[in-house]
């Protein structure tokens, strides 16, 4: 008996029924818009669970192959996603951690307690070395972000020095000491994290206070371009949606001795809105939560848009960038783990909010140049799990593999008309989502989603410009909304190729329910 792979089920169901709306799409390549900033797609690995320690770090003398301590199967596996920068130790995390204990031999740095993630032991074995040999194993820019929260302005000081400085004085012989002869590659820099939570419970202008005493003391070499991050706003409620970009970018003046180049914004989904307990299943979801969970990701094109219009009465000229550095979904934990681990399992809904999401952010390039998934590995939105030895890439990364190509590409404007809604109960949304560029390679990207669990739709595409030929790429649907990917069964949701031929000077493209597409159309 042959078994049929649960994609292969799908698209056959999909084939042998007329799609049931027709989208058309029209893409003018004479018109580039922002440069989609490689960042974008950027990833966030904090000292929580097994973020670091197990999922990601073995240590070198661990059975599971590795190299200096970080797994080889794991590092493989984001290499292929060409990670462009990774935000470390937190979070939370980084308004506890004091660097000083993550540095010089192993065996005589402190073991902490992290009470912030489930009371887990910190053993400091991954401190600012390892971390950065991790960058540059995957080939990513570094973003360390600093403890406001519990540390001060010298020892914040004194950690860039170590990371930035050369010639000669203690800090840099200290460094050499330890391993490192020349400056680390340090891109960004954030003073703080969730100034208004976790770092501080702070108010935009008692924070805005700190960053301008703070950062005046944080001096990289005079030709650096690294780039200083401010603590901005989240999306819970309205009250502090915008308060903080707002606060930060008319009352900052950056000028050589004090650096200010980017607003964070951190905005998380849940399947029930802004309730935090409980939140939902990862796994098991009735369709309404399919649909919760996507309006839920959608209100991000809102956040970003009102973020914006405060930041552009203040700088007009867009030269304070706006990094999303903590999104993705979040549900209740899985049973029989520790709460505090933040453990979630991984489904086709989570790659279908993954690619709105990314779309989002392509229309809102001009402001938005960073964005850092939470996170990296094994919490929340993760793009691997891993159990001992074994790994299993999720839907969620395979999403990213696809839009692979958008790094660094440059937007195009898509006009989209016709088509159905998909509508459940009091809800309703586009069935398809589109975005497009104009790739390195100088070929036209387009990326489809289809948010209908149901029904497919036909999608058309025109060029304003010129006629298309051919569409090739791939396509990642299930046959469940839940569909995820076990260490039994690794490739339940994966991609698949997918191809299309025009005719009459338009391609027709047939895209299943709940499926993510991308093309380059030649």
């Amino acid at each position: 008996m042959t078994l049929l792979h649960p994609l292969v089920v799908a698209l056959s169901v999909v084939l042998c029924a007329a799609a049931h709306g027709e989208t058309a799409i029209r893409i003018d390549p004479g018109s580039p818009g922002a440069r989609l900033d490689k960042n974008l797609q950027g990833q966030f690995a904090e000292h929580l669970g097994r973020g670091i320690y197990g999922g990601l770090w073995v240590g070198p003398d661990a059975e599971i192959p590795n190299t200096r301590g970080w797994r080889n199967d794991v590092v493989a596996a984001l290499k292929e996603l060409r990670v462009p920068v990774v935000r470390w130790p937190g979070g939370c995390f980084a308004d506890t951690y004091h660097w000083r204990d993550g540095i010089g031999p192993r065996e005589r740095r402190p073991v902490r307690v992290n009470t912030l993630w489930g009371g887990a032991k910190e053993t400091n074995a991954v401190g600012t070395h390892e971390f950065f040999d991790l960058a540059e194993q995957l080939g990513a820019e570094a973003y360390v972000n600093g403890n406001l929260g519990t540390g001060t302005p010298q020892e914040m000081a004194e950690w860039l020095e170590y990371l930035t400085a050369d010639g000669d004085s203690e800090l840099v012989r200290l460094r050499r000491a330890n391993g490192r002869d020349e400056p680390f590659p340090l891109h960004h820099f954030g003073i703080g994290n969730e100034a208004w939570g976790c770092g501080g419970h702070m108010s935009p202008e008692y924070y805005t206070n700190l960053y301008k005493h703070w950062g005046s003391f944080l001096r990289p070499p005079w030709d650096s371009t690294l780039r200083f991050v401010a603590s901005g706003g989240h999306g819970e409620g309205t009250k502090d949606r915008t308060r903080w970009s707002a606060y930060l970018t008319e009352h900052i003046e950056p000028d050589f001795l004090l650096r200010f180049d980017a607003v964070s914004l951190h905005y998380y989904t849940h399947p029930k809105g802004n309730v935090w307990s409980p939140k939902g299943a990862a796994t098991g979801f009735p369709e309404a939560e399919w649909m919760s969970t996507l309006v839920a990701a959608l209100e991000m094109r809102e956040l970003i848009a009102d973020n914006k219009a405060v930041m552009d009465e203040h700088d007009p000229e867009k030269k304070i960038a706006l990094y999303v550095d903590e999104w993705g979904t979040w549900y209740d934990p899985e049973e029989g783990t520790n709460p505090g681990f933040l453990v979630q399992q991984n489904s086709l809904r989570d790659a279908v909010v993954a690619a709105l999401t990314l779309h989002v952010f392509h229309e809102h390039a001009d402001r938005v140049r960073m964005a850092n998934i939470a996170q990296m590995v094994d919490v929340l939105q993760a793009m691997v799990i891993t159990q001992a030895e074994a790994m299993v890439r999720t839907p969620t990364y395979f999403a990213f593999r696809m839009y692979r190509p958008f790094q660094g590409a440059t937007s195009l404007p898509v006009q989209q008309s016709g088509g159905r809604r998909y509508t459940l109960g009091d809800e309703s949304l586009p069935a398809i989502s589109a975005t497009a560029a104009l790739g390195k390679d100088g070929k036209i990207l387009l990326a489809l989603v289809n948010v209908d669990p149901h029904l497919a739709e036909t999608v058309t595409v025109s060029l304003a410009s010129g006629d298309p030929t051919v569409a090739t790429g791939e396509v990642l649907t299930a046959d469940r909304m839940d569909a995820h990917n076990t260490f039994a069964e690794p490739r339940r949701v994966a991609r698949e190729s997918y191809s299309a031929v025009a005719a009459k000077g338009q391609l027709v493209l047939e895209i299943p329910p709940k499926a993510v597409v991308v093309v380059t159309i030649e």
